[in-house]
């Protein structure tokens, strides 16, 4: 958790919405120590998504996730893995079908605290909660094989930038993605 935590105390927000989402994440962490890589904390869960662009950066690979009924970013909890790259990779193979795909920096480019309505998974009433999650920036040729997972999404596809907003059905969360848009056009 330290080397989290310590990443987190010197990351620079973008915007004061991010970095309220900084001072919640942290006072999560010193709240609950290393209690909050797994499931079982029921206040909160770490997550890590993946912002996954073309590489001209004008794409984004989105799943339209069935919990959500929106297309969203790639990503998943952390469920006890400290590595949050990682995890982000991880998912993004698991419900996106792609291999080729690299991370343009091992940093996060972003964080945000999410609220989770409460819903049924797998048969089990999962409670309201917040998602501390951090986002990593990958970068993926658009020319891969694309498979849904069929347990969480039920398409995959690149959304291009100008679209996005269209796109999702989560008001909620496009503040965030016009976030991670703009800080991904100024890499251009």
């Amino acid at each position: 958790m330290k080397e989290l935590y310590e990443k987190l105390k010197n990351y620079k927000p973008f915007d004061e919405e991010e970095a309220q989402n900084v001072k919640s994440f942290l006072q999560f962490l010193d709240a609950f120590g290393d209690n909050v890589w797994t499931r079982d904390n029921m206040v909160g869960h770490i997550s890590s998504s993946a912002w996954v662009v073309n590489p001209e950066k004008t794409k984004v690979l989105m799943a339209y996730h069935k919990i959500y009924d929106s297309f969203a970013w790639l990503g998943g909890h952390a469920d006890g893995d400290k590595d949050l790259l990682h995890v982000a990779l991880k998912e993004t193979q698991e419900e996106s079908g792609i291999t080729n795909v690299k991370p343009v920096s091992n940093d996060f480019i972003d964080v945000v605290g999410m609220f989770v309505k409460p819903h049924i998974k797998r048969g089990v009433h999962i409670p309201s909660h917040i998602h501390y999650n951090v986002t990593y920036l990958l970068e993926a040729p658009e020319n891969q094989d694309l498979h849904i997972a069929e347990a969480e999404n039920s398409a995959v596809k690149w959304i291009a930038f100008h679209d996005v907003m269209n796109s999702v059905t989560e008001e909620h969360m496009k503040p965030v993605y016009k976030r991670l848009i703009e800080k991904t056009i100024r890499m251009r």
